[in-house]
Formats: structure tokens, C-alpha cells, sequence
């Protein structure tokens, strides 16, 4: 292999480097409803075609439709794509809207595949630079549900050939105005607010954040005990992120961040104890006032019986009876 082709590999692969996709959530609705009609099961997958713009840094996925696949579970090798169903689609879709060309193509995963490579190649016919993106719609844990990678040519270690690999390209979930709009319906629609209260609502997402925090840790961790094992390669851009994650702990053994937080937790604690207090106090002002007003009540009650069972009588009688 010549030096020229090498530079221009690395200068393509320093390209993807500063790459990333941005997906709509009409897309992961579609890929959803996609998923959904076929019934997949565990071992089963969707294929569609992602739409959108490609300005060479970023790719704006928008829009996807579903494309006619099926696979061999038993032999991932064998598998069938409708390439003319996307040739006739993108045809009606330039019709409707010009802006949105095929960017990629997607699948349901939930990982990669040793077919999608091949995949891949065959979507290099409709574009230059497939972006190849993983949506899961079965996923529990929080966090973006989405994976995008891109076919890059990998040198062998001892180059003298080259090599198709899959490298992975940040995602990010963004939405226009209008995707807003209709998302936060459909969240008021699904969601039973009557039957949840807020405080529970809120309770309830903050675990469920604790739980993905805590499960990206225990990513980071498994991460960094392979690479001292020698099992992964030392990736300089994950480690210099990971410094910066550490540099914005707070150092908890200076004595002013130890006194600071306790402050802080002190005026939290003296919040929730003048709550509770005033709680109490007026829910003993409505004690008394409810038992001075069953007081009152039975006052009245035995006065109004004592005057029917004892009648006026006499000059008193006759008084009464007087026009």
C-alpha cells in the first residue's frame, strides 16, 4: 500500500472523527411503529432508508420509511434487500420533498451484525457515505436509544491489506417546533395524569435517572478494566473525556466544599423541618376548630331538645297563647 493511500484514509478517517448525526423523533416514531406491525421477535430486525441532509460534518436525519427485508436467523449471511422498492420510493419522495435525500439506512439490531457490512455496500449504490444507525425500540434503560456508524477502510496490523470496519459516530436527538408540539400531545395522551400525582412523577424520574447514571458507570468501569487488561486498545479522546468528567468533581477534601455542602444540606433540612412544623401546627388549628364546632352543634341540639320537652306553663302559657 502506498503512502498517498494511506494519508488519505487517515484524513478521511479524521473527517468522521469531528462527524455527527443529529435524528428526529419522527424518525424514531416510525422506526417504532415499523418494528411494532412486523411483531419482530428477539432475533428478528427492521431495515428501512433514512432521509434528511448531509452538509459533510453533520447529518440531519428527518424522515425514514421501511424497506422489505428478510434474513436467515440461523445464517446471517443470507439475507434479501428490495433495492427497486427503494428506487421507487426515493422517486416518489423527490417528488414530495426535494430536500430530503437518502442519508443512510437503519436497522433494529439491538447490535451489529456481521451482514452489515454487506448491507452497507449495497446502499452505496443510492449514496456516496451511508450512515448506517441502530434504533431500539425495545430498549429500558435511559438514554438515547439510537447507535450510528459509518464504513471506514481499517490498515492491518501489518499492512499489507485493507480492511471494512464499522466506526461509531455520536448521535444526538433534536427536534423542530413543530416536532415538539406533536410530541409533547402524544406524551399528554399517553401519559394517565390522574392517576399519578407530580411529587410521584418527579420521585419516579429521578430513579429512573439514577438507575441509567448508574448503569453508565458500570459501563466506564468495565471499560477501563479491559483496557487495563490489555483487552482494548487505549483510546486517547475517551480518556481525555473522562478527565474532564473528573475535573468537574467537586474535591471533597478541602475543608470549605465539605463546609459548603453541609450549609447547603442544613438549609435543605431546615426547609423540609419548617414544613413539617407549619404542616402540623395547622392541622391542630383544624383539629380544635372542628371539635369547638361538634361542640357548638351538640350545644344547640340538647338546648332545642330541652325546650320541646319542657313546654311554658300557667300565666306564661296563656301569655303565649295571647294574640
Amino acid at each position: 500500500m502506498s503512502g498517498t493511500e494511506v494519508r488519505i484514509m487517515a484524513y478521511q478517517t479524521s473527517a468522521l472523527v469531528s462527524m455527527s448525526i443529529v435524528v428526529h423523533p419522527l424518525v424514531l416514531l416510525s422506526v417504532t411503529d415499523h418494528a411494532s406491525r412486523m411483531s419482530i421477535g428477539p432475533r428478528k430486525r427492521v431495515v428501512g432508508v433514512l432521509l434528511g441532509q448531509d452538509d459533510g460534518k453533520t447529518v440531519n436525519v428527518a424522515n425514514s420509511f421501511a424497506v422489505p427485508f428478510d434474513e436467515d436467523e440461523r445464517d446471517s449471511r443470507t439475507w434479501f434487500l428490495d433495492h427497486d422498492y427503494i428506487e421507487s420510493m426515493m422517486e416518489m419522495f423527490k417528488k414530495v420533498n426535494a430536500r430530503e435525500r437518502m442519508v443512510g439506512w437503519y436497522h433494529t439490531g439491538p447490535k451489529l451484525r456481521s451482514s452489515d457490512l454487506e448491507i452497507n455496500e449495497l446502499m452505496k449504490r443510492f449514496v456516496p457515505r451511508p450512515v448506517m444507525v441502530i434504533v431500539d425500540p425495545r430498549q429500558q434503560d435511559v438514554g438515547i436509544p439510537t447507535d450510528a456508524y459509518v464504513a471506514v477502510d481499517e490498515i492491518k496490523s501489518d499492512g499489507t491489506a485493507v480492511q471494512k470496519t464499522f466506526m461509531h459516530v455520536p448521535t444526538s436527538i433534536e427536534a423542530e417546533e413543530a416536532e415538539e408540539v406533536g410530541v409533547e400531545h402524544l406524551i399528554r395522551d399517553i401519559r394517565d395524569t390522574t392517576a399519578i400525582g407530580s411529587l410521584s412523577t418527579r420521585i419516579a424520574a429521578q430513579l429512573q435517572s439514577l438507575r441509567g447514571l448508574h448503569s453508565r458507570l458500570v459501563e466506564i468501569r468495565d471499560y477501563l478494566a479491559a483496557v487495563v487488561r490489555g483487552e482494548l486498545p487505549v483510546n486517547h479522546e475517551i480518556m481525555y473525556e473522562l478527565q474532564n468528567v473528573f475535573n468537574y468533581l467537586p474535591d471533597l477534601d478541602r475543608p470549605e466544599i465539605v463546609r459548603s455542602f453541609r450549609v447547603a444540606n442544613n438549609d435543605r433540612l431546615l426547609v423540609v423541618y419548617l414544613s413539617s412544623l407549619i404542616r402540623s401546627v395547622i392541622a391542630l388549628h383544624a383539629l380544635v376548630d372542628n371539635r369547638l364546632e361538634i361542640a357548638r352543634e351538640e350545644n344547640d341540639a340538647a338546648e332545642a331538645r330541652t325546650k320541646k320537652e319542657d313546654p311554658p306553663r300557667g300565666g306564661d302559657a296563656e301569655k303565649a297563647r295571647a294574640p
